[in-house]
C-alpha cells in the first residue's frame, strides 16, 4: 500500500473507450489534482500499489475483466485503509437499477457511483471529496502507529521496571539469607568470636562510608579556593581519618585486619610522632626524651597499626596521671625464651618498643582483664576499652606479643615486642605521579562494588587520573561486563559483596581471561581468605587518590600471577 507522500494524492483514471480518460485525467489536471490516465486494468492496480489517492473508473472498464486480483488488492489493505473507487455508470446504471453495479459495490468495498454524462464540477467535486476521505486515512495511521509506539514503550518500560524490582528483592532476600547466616553463627561463637564478626561488620560499612567522604572531600579541595571553604574541608579530611583510625582499632583488636607489614625503623617512627603525640595528649603530661637503642633492628610490622599502638598506649598513660605527670618511651633489642603466658611473644628476636608513666598503675584484677574487649576503668564516655586489646590484637597477628610491668600507685610500662626483619628499612616512596602519566591513556578499568557511592568516588579518581572507568554493582552484572568488554585491562574488586563475593568473582575472571590485573578494594576482609593476594593487589578503605593511583600503576607495570584468594 501507499506509504503517504507526493503520489498519494493522485488519482488514477480508467476509461479505455476512446478519449473518455484522457479528458477526464485533463479536468483533474486543471483543477489541481494530480491524475494518470490508465489504459487497463493491469495497469490500473500496478499504479495503485506505487501509490494513490483514488481511482475513477468506468463502468465498462471492467463489466467483462476478471476483478478478483483488484478485488484481492482491496481485502489485503491494513486495517487503516479503506482505497476509495469512483465509478463512471450510463445514465440508469446506479446500484438500485444495475445488478453488476452491486457487485462491483461489494467486491471493491469504498465505491461511489457517478452518472454519465457529468459536468466537470462534479466530477472534480467527487474526487475532492474522495481525497479528503483518504488523507483521514493516513492520518489514523499515523494515530494507530504513535498509539502502538506507546503502548510498545510502556511495555518495555513496565519490563524493564518489572526486571529491576525482581533484581531488587532478589538482592534482599540474598542479604537477609545472608544475615541469618551472619546472625546464626554470632549466637554459636564465642564471646569474642561473636564481638570480633560484629565489629568487622561495622567497620566494613563505616569504611565504605569514609571512602565516600574522604573521596568527595579531595575532589571538592581541587575545586574551591576559598580559604574558609579550604581549612573546613581539611578539618572534614582529617576527621574522615581519625575515623579510619578508629575503625583499624576495631578491627585490631578482633585480630580481622589485613596488615601490610614491612621492615620499619622504630627509632624513625618515634620521632616522627613526638609532634603528633604532644598535641594529642595535651599539655598535662610530660613527654621526655625517648630513649632509643643504638644500631636497632628493623621491625616487621606495618607501620600504620603501629602509630595507631603507640598514639594509645600515650592516650591511656596520660589517663592514668595527674596534672604534671611523665611520659617515657624506648626502644631495645631483646632476645625472648619460650613463655607459657598467652600474651608474651614466642622465642626468638624482637624489637621491643615501651610506654612508660608514673600514673596509678594497675591492681590485679585490672591487670587480669587489661586485654579484654571494651574492658576499662575510665567514667562512661571516656573510654571504649578497645586500646589494650589493640595492641594485644596488632602484636599477636604479627608473631610478637606484649607484656605488662605495673605498681599500685607507681605506673605502668606497656612492652611490645615485634619480630626482627630480615631485610633493612626501605624509605615508601610513590611512585604513582610519573607511572600514571605513562600507562593511563586508553586504560580501561572495571569497578566492582555493591556500594554505588563507593563505585563514584572510585570512578572519579579513575577518570581524574587518565583512565577510562566501567562500574557494576554487583558480581553477577561485572562478569557479564567482563565476557563482553574485550578491551577492559584492570579490575578494581570489592571484596565482601552479597552473592558472588570478591574471592570468587576474581577466579571466575581469571579462568576467563588468565593474568587480568585484579586490585582488591575492601573496608574489612578476613586475612585469612586474602593470604594469597600479593600486598601490591590489595588497598584498604578508606583510599586516597594518591594511594589508588600507586597501586594502579604498580600493578600495571608488573604485572603479578593470577589471584587465586
Amino acid at each position: 500500500m501507499s506509504g503517504g507522500g507526493d503520489l498519494s494524492q493522485r488519482a488514477l483514471v480508467l476509461a479505455p473507450n476512446g478519449r473518455d480518460g484522457a479528458i477526464a485525467a485533463a479536468i483533474l489536471e486543471e483543477a489541481g489534482v494530480p491524475a494518470v490516465a490508465c489504459p487497463d486494468l493491469a495497469t490500473l492496480q500496478q499504479r495503485m500499489e506505487e501509490g494513490a489517492g483514488l481511482a475513477v473508473i468506468a463502468d465498462e472498464a471492467l463489466r467483462n475483466s476478471d476483478i478478483a486480483p483488484l478485488s484481492n488488492w482491496v481485502d489485503r489493505q491494513p486495517s487503516w485503509s479503506d482505497f476509495p473507487f469512483l465509478l463512471l455508470t450510463q445514465r440508469g446504471g446506479s446500484v438500485e437499477r444495475n445488478p453488476a453495479a452491486r457487485r462491483l459495490s461489494e467486491a471493491l468495498g469504498n465505491v461511489s457511483f457517478l452518472e454519465r454524462p457529468f459536468h466537470p464540477t462534479t466530477l472534480v467535486s467527487a474526487v475532492r471529496t474522495a481525497l479528503r476521505g483518504r488523507l483521514r486515512q493516513y492520518e489514523a495511521r499515523e494515530l494507530i502507529a504513535a498509539i502502538r509506539q506507546g503502548e510498545s514503550l510502556l511495555e518495555r518500560r513496565v519490563a524493564e521496571r518489572t526486571a529491576e524490582l525482581e533484581a531488587a528483592n532478589r538482592q534482599l532476600a540474598s542479604q537477609i539469607t545472608e544475615r541469618e547466616k551472619v546472625e546464626t553463627a554470632l549466637r554459636q561463637a564465642q564471646r569474642l568470636e561473636a564481638v570480633g564478626q560484629l565489629t568487622s561488620g561495622v567497620a566494613h560499612d563505616f569504611n565504605n562510608l569514609l571512602t565516600v567522604v574522604i573521596g568527595n572531600v579531595e575532589q571538592m579541595q581541587k575545586r574551591v579556593s576559598d580559604p574558609a571553604l579550604i581549612r573546613r574541608l581539611d578539618m572534614m579530611g582529617e576527621a574522615s581519618r581519625r575515623g579510619a583510625r578508629l575503625t583499624a582499632q576495631m578491627l585490631a583488636f578482633s585480630r580481622r585486619q589485613k596488615l601490610e607489614p614491612r621492615a620499619v625503623d622504630l627509632n624513625d617512627t618515634v620521632r616522627s610522632m613526638r609532634d603528633l603525640l604532644q598535641s594529642t595528649i595535651g599539655g598535662s603530661v610530660q613527654i621526655l626524651e625517648p630513649e632509643l637503642a643504638d644500631s636497632l633492628w628493623p621491625a616487621m610490622i606495618d607501620p600504620t597499626q603501629l602509630e595507631l599502638v603507640i598514639l594509645n598506649l600515650a592516650i591511656n598513660a596520660r589517663d592514668a596521671m595527674n596534672v604534671g605527670g611523665t611520659l617515657l618511651i624506648r626502644t631495645e633489642n631483646v632476645e625472648t625464651t619460650a613463655s607459657t603466658s598467652p600474651e608474651a611473644p614466642p622465642a626468638g628476636q624482637f624489637v621491643m618498643v615501651s610506654v612508660t608513666d608514673n600514673g596509678s598503675g594497675m591492681t590485679d584484677e585490672v591487670l587480669a582483664r587489661a586485654f579484654e574487649p571494651f574492658f576499662t576503668t575510665k567514667d562512661v564516655g571516656k573510654g571504649s576499652g578497645l586500646g589494650l586489646s589493640q595492641v594485644f590484637g596488632l602484636a599477636k597477628q604479627s608473631g610478637g606479643g606484649v607484656a605488662i610491668e605495673t605498681a599500685v600507685g607507681q605506673g605502668t610500662t606497656i612492652k611490645i615486642f615485634l619480630p626482627r626483619a630480615d631485610s633493612a628499612p626501605v624509605p615508601h616512596v610513590s611512585r604513582y605521579l610519573d607511572l600514571t602519566a605513562a600507562h593511563a591513556d586508553h586504560v580501561v578499568i572495571l569497578v566492582v562494588d555493591d556500594d554505588e557511592a563507593v563505585r563514584e568516588v572510585t570512578s572519579g579518581y579513575l577518570e581524574d587520573l587518565g583512565y577510562t572507568a566501567i562500574e557494576a554493582g554487583s558480581g553477577g552484572a561485572a562478569l557479564e561486563i567482563f565476557e563482553h568488554r574485550e578491551d577492559i585491562d584492570a579490575v578494581v574488586l570489592d571484596f565482601a559483596m552479597p552473592g558472588l563475593n570478591g574471592a570468587d568473582l576474581a577466579r571466575e575472571m581469571q579462568s576467563r581471561r588468565p593474568g587480568v590485573p585484579i586490585l582488591f578494594a575492601t573496608g574489612y576482609a578476613d586475612a585469612d581468605a586474602l593470604a594469597s593476594a600479593p600486598e601490591d593487589r590489595l588497598i584498604l578503605k578508606p583510599f586516597e587518590q594518591a594511594e589508588l593511583a600507586e597501586k594502579l600503576s604498580n600493578m600495571l607495570v608488573t604485572p603479578s600471577q593470577a589471584v587465586s584468594a
